[in-house]
């Protein structure tokens, strides 16, 4: 793979199940583990060959996402080579794709902004297949859209919410195509013959039309897929990430006054004290804690908590709480005292 690869990150859906925090940002730029969704996912990445080679393109939405998102990759990213395109009609993944069909040449990566997975991309340098699709086997996948495998192993077709548990190869939502041009055309046509599910044109009706024509496609099969698609997710993502990987109870524990009970991450800029913080507690830069009891929380960046008890809170940008004991799923620049 000697092409420059683009990596397509469709990032336009209005995150209407992350409400509150979404009425005054993008879903990717909500806060996770200390950082926000979008940096993880462009953290996921860091395997890919050739990363000199590597190009982004963010499909961002009209107003937040087209104001927010190009000046946070420019300020945060300022080495990236990176385009934006507006998807102004939310009509489904293959179109969102199809409105960025400049950029479409050579190979490419579409990974949707609330994918997270653990995987080792360092095998794209000698891949074969036309497609590859990532797939994790979960126990239920009757909610999901699951991967169908002939003998061979090769995909024969996608099924979406299917009614059996009889194949759990469920598609988490990142694909490698060997050829931009190739599902490009899978798209147009599509499109044109209205090929929708529930009025929207998936992702997985392009590929079964590419294997229609000839295209070979597999499954990868991810380490691990941590979901950001609504607030309860979000918290058992944040507790995964936590227990795994984005943990700096050590140094956090070194402020005077403050007890830490591991795994937690609290940003270096964060001002907290007299306070008990864990576990699975993230505070954001530039936070401020006072006299607290937070566990199974995330504070965005800016947040301040004085005299309160918080479990399994989500407390937004700049937000403000103060008060008796609550679970509190608050939106930015919001103030609550009980």
């Amino acid at each position: 793979m000697n092409q420059t690869l683009k990596i397509f990150i469709p990032m336009a859906g209005w995150g209407t199940r992350m409400r509150p925090h979404t009425w005054s940002k993008p879903k990717p730029l909500v806060s996770v583990a200390g950082k926000t969704m979008l940096e993880h996912v462009i953290g996921m990445f860091e395997t890919i060959p050739n990363p000199d080679q590597v190009e982004f393109v963010f499909i961002v939405g009209p107003y937040l996402g087209e104001l927010q998102v190009p000046p946070f990759i420019t300020e945060n990213y300022p080495d990236m080579k990176a385009h934006f395109v507006v998807q102004n009609d939310m009509k489904g993944q293959s179109h969102a794709l199809s409105v960025a069909h400049e950029f479409m040449n050579g190979p490419m990566i579409v990974c949707f902004s609330d994918t997270l997975i653990e995987t080792d991309f360092s095998f794209l340098a000698q891949e074969q297949a036309d497609v590859v699709a990532w797939v994790k086997p979960m126990p239920d996948p009757r909610r999901f859209g699951v991967a169908v495998l002939d003998k061979e192993g090769w995909v024969t077709r996608f099924i979406e919410k299917p009614e059996s548990m009889d194949n759990n190869l469920v598609v988490v939502g990142c694909y490698y195509f060997k050829s931009a041009e190739k599902l490009l055309s899978a798209i147009e046509e599509q499109i044109d013959h209205g090929l929708t599910t529930k009025g929207e044109y998936f992702l997985t009706d392009s590929v079964t039309l590419m294997i229609e024509a000839g295209s070979k496609v597999r499954v990868q099969k991810a380490d691990s897929w941590l979901d950001t698609g609504t607030i309860e997710s979000t918290l058992e993502t944040n507790i995964y990430m936590l227990d795994h990987k984005r943990d700096n109870s050590a140094e956090a524990a070194q402020r005077p006054g403050v007890t830490v009970v591991p795994p937690v991450f609290i940003h270096a800029s964060a001002t907290v004290e007299s306070s008990v913080i864990g576990p699975h507690v993230s505070i954001a830069p530039g936070c401020k804690v006072y006299s607290c009891v937070i566990r199974r929380t995330i504070l965005d960046e800016g947040a301040e908590v004085t005299d309160s008890v918080l479990d399994g809170s989500f407390i937004g940008r700049d937000a403000k709480v103060e008060g008796h004991p609550a679970q509190i799923n608050m939106g930015d620049d919001s103030d609550i005292r009980l």
